[in-house]
């Protein structure tokens, strides 16, 4: 994956929402699938079993140098997995 930075908002979401920074690279990194949306925005998702399996996602915008995470967050919409 190339170079990526967080925008202030991803910055904040990790901090509000208590997110290891970790799952996040983890959620880039080997996601469980991805998801291009029609904004041109990458979705990846990943399951973390340490929050009791719910999905992590997080949003990159490739368009951008360098590569910039939008947000991310817990997605309610998706089922957990044990």
């Amino acid at each position: 994956m190339h170079e990526i930075e967080l925008s202030e908002h991803a910055k904040n979401m990790l901090n509000e929402r208590s997110i290891p920074e970790e799952w996040m690279w983890r959620t880039l990194g080997v996601p469980d699938r991805t998801e291009i949306r029609m904004d041109g925005n990458t979705h990846y998702v990943k399951a973390i079993p340490e929050h009791a399996g719910r999905f992590l996602r997080v949003i990159v915008n490739h368009h951008v140098t360098p590569q910039r995470v939008v947000t991310l967050f817990f997605d309610r919409r998706l089922r957990r997995q044990k």
